[in-house]
């Protein structure tokens, strides 16, 4: 068990802090390994009083989800809304950012199958940049050489307008592991999600926001909410990591919505 941790129960208690909520999640519907029920079972044993099932956007050629299995979901979530009556249990979607229509793989009218939509940049979508920006990561040796500083910032540039459109032009609760795969603008967007009202996601699952991407973040007054964006349900409510880089980053750790002092 990691230093400083305890347990009662299974509700996790780190460096003083518990974590209230996790509002990204998935599920067998999209990437996860358990169902609805395993993840909001998980979230009572940690002591949550609230979760998300956040499956991927369909708009993701490997792991999205079926537009036709939402009625579904929504259905299993009103049930299991009655067996478990004190936790709050909700649906939304993970939307995959891009640069086609209004930003996002959902459509408009989509909004309302949800009870909220949190939106990330991930690879596997279409008109996104994501073949340049998964060569710049992951093959420095393609053929003419890794990005020059130049190819870089016109990157970022393009990766930056896009997301901070996509926030613009749409009520996003949260903006998942902003900074990863990929270069970007992290106070350009910080500014934007303050304007907006959208949160910055500490995860614990990617590497973002990293310590300097929340010290960058928090010049600004934008919100932060840790999510441990798992894809079984053992990892739901795992919030220390995403802690430790708070607190590191030295920001006032009321800015983190779902976190409480015990």
């Amino acid at each position: 068990m990691s230093e400083g941790v305890t347990v009662k129960d299974e509700v996790i208690v780190y460096k003083g802090y518990r974590m209230l909520y996790d509002l990204h999640t998935h599920t067998t519907f999209s990437h996860g390994k358990g169902s609805i029920k395993d993840n909001v079972e998980a979230a009572l044993k940690k002591g949550l009083v609230k979760i998300a099932i956040t499956d991927h956007g369909p708009g993701h050629l490997t792991y999205g989800i079926k537009r036709s299995a939402i009625p579904e979901m929504r259905r299993e979530i009103e049930e299991l809304k009655k067996i478990y009556p004190h936790i709050e249990i909700s649906l939304s979607v993970e939307a995959n950012i891009v640069k086609s229509g209004k930003g996002l793989d959902i459509k408009p009218d989509e909004f309302a199958q949800y009870d909220f939509v949190i939106g990330g940049y991930h690879y596997g979508v279409l008109n996104g940049y994501c073949i340049e920006n998964y060569l710049q990561k992951h093959v420095p040796h393609r053929k003419g050489g890794k990005l020059d500083s130049r190819g870089i910032r016109r990157l970022r540039m393009k990766n930056t307008e896009m997301m901070v459109r996509a926030i613009y032009e749409n009520n996003l609760k949260i903006l998942t592991h902003p900074g990863d795969k990929g270069p970007f603008d992290i106070l350009a967007i910080a500014k934007a999600c303050e304007a907006q009202g959208t949160l910055m996601e500490i995860s614990t699952w990617h590497k973002h926001l990293t310590v300097e991407e929340i010290k960058t973040a928090a010049l600004t007054d934008v919100r932060f909410i840790i999510s441990s964006d798992a894809h079984v349900p053992s990892r739901i409510g795992d919030f220390q990591g995403g802690l430790d880089r708070a607190i590191e980053a030295g920001i006032d750790l009321d800015r983190i919505v779902n976190i409480e002092r015990v």
